[in-house]
């Protein structure tokens, strides 16, 4: 199991995050796509970082109040 983390400042870093945990977890971006429901090729770019309205909305918020996502291996 990793141990890293990723801290979220941006669309990039946010797709490294995904992509990471889910290689880890042994996963396709076609698996996890259906496990989540979304489209693989929404996944896909997910993971190549590109900006969506949804992850730039979430970081602006959070730049706003001082504040970042750590994206770290969960313990349960």
């Amino acid at each position: 199991m990793s141990t890293q983390e990723f801290r979220v400042y941006n669309a990039q870093s946010l797709g490294a995050a995904v992509r990471h945990f889910r290689q880890e977890a042994g996963l396709t971006q076609a698996e996890l796509a259906q496990r989540v429901g979304v489209h693989r090729s929404y996944l896909s770019d997910l993971e190549r970082g590109q900006v969506t309205e949804q992850v730039e909305r979430l970081v602006k918020v959070l730049q706003s109040v001082g504040a970042r996502i750590t994206v770290a291996p969960a313990d349960w």
